[in-house]
């Protein structure tokens, strides 16, 4: 079984990265084939860079530092790739890994992030953010989109077989495609967040600091708890801002080293989540640490979260939950969650239960494929 891996790029180490590495650990001889890549951090990843293979963007000025750019380039780049001899295509995609090229005689499944979120469920919020509500570069932008949402929707029908990283991004691979997938959880590297039971009086958010994270109402609910602390790790365009609006009780720190992170994320009576997320791998890393999470209600969280057990549901994104809900948190007890539960719970989230669950997956799928009328 020859296989080949698809990915957007791996230009930075995020989430759908580690995917990547570890579907390449289960398949070590498989090639990978990527719009654009920085060997630096291949190597970081643990990716041999001998078996990536990237597009012509890749060559084009700026292309691994502002490949972002060429977004109309992509589905065109990517279907360029010459995929012949493979007996497997797994596709990492959130994009347009998905629309490479296949024949008949292969099998292609798709390990599907989210469908676009900034053409599809997301549309209007991007260009809200991006200041192209308007004009004519908000139009060009809006064709733009539209041409991708079409190439996408087109491109949907390539994949023979769907996983999705959440019952949620599930439902919306559904309800966008028209198509049926399997949920395996992402890979959650758990073993640099050590448990820790001595909790301290502070609440903790982390993420970057972006609009759709939601950090500002997380804010503006503790400025309305002045006697409970916060404390705000990442960085981002709105860090000015946030710290312009925090007020004495709460703490902006903005970026820091992941050794501050992760002793803030053990030592807080409880972390804060109120983005909605596809799937969201910060909350299983504070419960790896002991720590119990208060979440909004919604998306990922329900899968990441176990409500009464591990945390606990605000069901609206704004400060009057998030105070009610911490309200709530706090009337249940000194020690409302066992930290130990967190733990365990974290764990089931492990690299190995993915890798096993996708060997499984791409297997069997592959023997189907191959004898189809037994």
């Amino acid at each position: 079984m020859k296989v080949a891996i698809i990915q957007e790029w791996l230009v930075t180490v995020g989430g759908s990265d580690k995917v990547v590495k570890a579907i390449a650990d289960v398949f070590p001889d498989a090639d990978i084939y990527t719009l654009v890549a920085k060997k630096e951090v291949c190597d970081e990843l643990g990716i041999n860079w001998n078996k990536v293979h990237t597009s012509f963007i890749q060559k084009m000025p700026l292309g691994t530092k502002k490949h972002r750019a060429y977004l109309p380039l992509f589905p065109f780049a990517i279907e360029q790739f010459d995929l012949r001899g493979y007996d497997v295509i797994i596709s990492s995609s959130h994009c347009v890994a998905k629309g490479v090229l296949t024949k008949a005689d292969q099998l292609h499944i798709c390990y599907c992030h989210s469908p676009i979120r900034y053409v599809w469920d997301m549309y209007n919020e991007y260009l809200e953010e991006s200041n192209l509500t308007k004009g004519l570069k908000s139009w060009l932008v809006r064709y733009l989109l539209h041409r991708i949402r079409k190439w996408d929707m087109l491109s949907s029908f390539r994949v023979d077989h769907y996983i999705s990283n959440s019952d949620y991004v599930g439902q919306r691979i559904k309800e966008t495609y028209r198509r049926e997938s399997t949920t395996i959880h992402p890979n959650i590297d758990i073993s640099n967040f050590e448990y820790y039971g001595q909790k301290e009086d502070f609440y903790l958010a982390s993420s970057r600091l972006v609009a759709y994270k939601k950090i500002d109402i997380i804010i503006e609910a503790f400025n309305r708890m002045p006697e409970k602390k916060l404390v705000v790790i990442g960085g981002g365009p709105n860090l000015k801002k946030y710290q312009e609006i925090a007020k004495e009780n709460v703490t902006v720190m903005g970026y820091q080293p992941f050794n501050v992170l992760k002793e803030k994320m053990q030592k807080a009576k409880a972390f804060v989540f109120a983005a909605d997320e596809d799937f969201g791998m910060i909350p299983i890393e504070a419960e790896a640490c002991g720590t119990p999470v208060i979440a909004y209600g919604h998306g990922g969280s329900l899968e990441t979260v176990s409500d009464g057990e591990t945390g606990l549901f605000f069901h609206e994104q704004t400060p009057e939950s998030i105070i009610e809900a911490v309200k709530h948190f706090e009337s249940l007890g000194e020690a409302p969650f066992s930290y130990e539960k967190c733990r365990k719970w974290a764990e089931s989230f492990s690299e190995e239960r993915f890798k096993k669950e996708i060997k499984e997956f791409v297997e069997t799928k592959y023997k189907e494929f191959k004898n189809p009328n037994r």
